[in-house]
This record gives structure tokens, C-alpha cells and sequence, in this order.
């Protein structure tokens, strides 16, 4: 079964959220772990357990490559344990880029690679086009791409927001990736912050929406269905800090993600 039919059921069966693994210095401090790739190892496996079950989880792949080598055998276990667990991964890697270079990135993040997870996110700002060899590697293997499409940090609306003919930058996006799924099963999806007021219309996307920024950043669970006219059960809430600041404590870390979990079992 491809990504697209396999995170709709994951979704509709264990609830609509993508709990995210960030182990980025600040948290690793608080729970008492080494700033190190040993650090992250031990924050990642109490993840792991704690999100076993969950649908779809997203390591945040920049917290890991930080440590070099070491980082990415962290990370490779973390994915592969996390698959053990029935978990769907999204290694959040946001990679972009033109020609060879985009081949060889499908071939670490959608490829036979141990860096391979079930779904990867991706930048288009190159051009859409850009991301055609990411989409055929992981077409051929049955995997998900997100793409970026309206961010929530500020200095993304000037690029995002800009008007192309008669449609913004970003709407000109999601149009894109909708033509991709008309002719496939729905295993591409875009990105959406769930912070922002205005949202390009998701409505034909025939895909999933990941939308981060629920909880601690200031999005509300409460108020996101229709999030610009996506269809009922695409959207999907993407935490982490509001979850993870439970922790080190593997119960106190699984109550908070399904605490959020219920919050947005609405959206299924």
C-alpha cells in the first residue's frame, strides 16, 4: 500500500496527529540529557516508547545531522524503531534543490536509503519542478512527500504571498501538488502553518495537510477544521513542544500527546 492510503487509515484508526521528536538543546537540558548525540539518543528512545501507537510521527531531521555522523545513526535507529512500533514516519529534512542534487536527496529520504522514512517534507522554492525527482523516488517506493507551501514564519509571506497572475506564490503551490495527486492516490501533501489567518484554498488538494504550530505556538486545536476548505479527514495537527516539555517521563509524554490527540480526534 502507498503512503496515501496507508495515513488515511493511520489517521481515521489512531487520530488525526503527527507528534514531532525535536531534541534540539534547550529541551535535552530540561530532561536532565547530555547536549550530545548520546543525549539525543536517550531523549529519542523515550519518544519512541512514548508514541508507540500514535499515527505518524515527524523527527525533526536538523536536531540530529548537528552531531555529525553520530546524529544520523541516532536518527537511522530512531526511523527504524519507530517502524517496529507500527508508526509511520515523516523525517522532517525540508530538502530542495535542482538537477543531480535533487536525485541524490530522493535517494537518502525516498530511496533505498536507512535514512528513508515513510514520507519526507520538501521545499519547492526552486520551482516546483524542481522536486521531480523526489516525487518519482518516492512514487517508486511508495512514499509521501510534504510540500511547503504557507509557512508560518514571518519572512515567508513575502516570497509565499506574492501574486503570480491572479494567484499567490503559495496557492500556485498547492494547485501544483493537487495536479500530482489527481493522477495518483493522494500521497503528496502540502504544508500549512496552523497559526496563520490566511490560507491558500486547499479544497481540490486531494492530499494531506500538515499544519505545525498547534499548541505551544499558538495554534488551537479548536479551530481548525475547514482550515481553508481541505476535505474532511486530510488536515492533519502537527505538535511538538506543547507535548514534549512533558517530559523526560514516558506516561507524562504519551498523556500529553493524547491529550492533544482528543483535542483534535474532531478532524478525523
Amino acid at each position: 500500500m502507498t503512503f496515501g492510503p496507508r495515513l488515511r487509515a493511520a489517521m481515521a484508526e489512531r487520530g488525526p496527529l503527527c507528534l514531532g521528536i525535536d531534541p534540539h538543546p534547550e529541551l535535552l537540558t530540561a530532561w536532565g540529557l547530555p547536549v550530545s548525540a548520546d543525549g539525543v539518543a536517550a531523549f529519542s528512545d523515550i519518544c519512541v516508547e512514548a508514541f508507540a501507537g500514535f499515527a505518524i510521527v515527524k523527527p525533526q531531521v536538523a536536531f540530529f545531522e548537528a552531531y555529525g555522523s553520530a546524529g544520523f545513526v541516532v536518527l537511522e535507529r530512531t526511523i527504524a524503531r519507530l517502524r517496529e512500533a507500527g508508526v509511520l514516519v515523516l523525517a522532517d529534512a525540508k530538502r530542495g534543490d535542482i538537477g543531480s542534487t535533487m536525485a541524490a536527496y530522493a535517494q537518502a529520504w525516498a530511496g533505498d536509503s536507512p535514512l528513508a522514512a515513510d514520507a519526507v517534507t520538501a521545499s519547492p522554492y526552486l520551482g516546483f519542478g524542481s522536486l521531480q525527482p523526489l516525487l518519482d523516488v518516492a512514487a517508486a517506493h511508495g512514499r509521501g512527500v510534504f510540500v511547503l507551501a504557507a509557512t508560518s514564519n514571518p519572512e515567508g509571506a513575502s516570497v509565499q504571498r506574492a501574486v503570480a497572475g491572479e494567484r499567490t506564490v503559495a496557492q500556485a503551490i498547492v494547485d501544483d501538488v493537487a495536479a500530482v495527486n489527481a493522477a495518483g492516490d493522494g500521497s503528496v501533501g502540502v504544508v500549512v502553518g496552523a497559526t496563520l489567518a490566511e490560507v491558500p484554498d486547499l479544497s481540490q488538494l486531494g492530499g494531506p495537510v500538515l499544519m505545525p504550530g498547534v499548541g505551544a505556538q499558538g495554534g488551537r486545536p479548536d479551530a481548525l477544521a475547514g482550515l481553508g476548505g481541505a476535505q474532511p479527514g486530510t488536515l492533519l495537527p502537527a505538535v511538538s513542544r506543547e507535548v514534549l516539555r512533558a517530559g523526560p517521563d514516558v506516561a507524562a509524554v504519551r498523556a500529553a500527546g493524547e491529550k492533544l490527540r482528543d483535542a483534535v480526534a474532531y478532524l478525523a
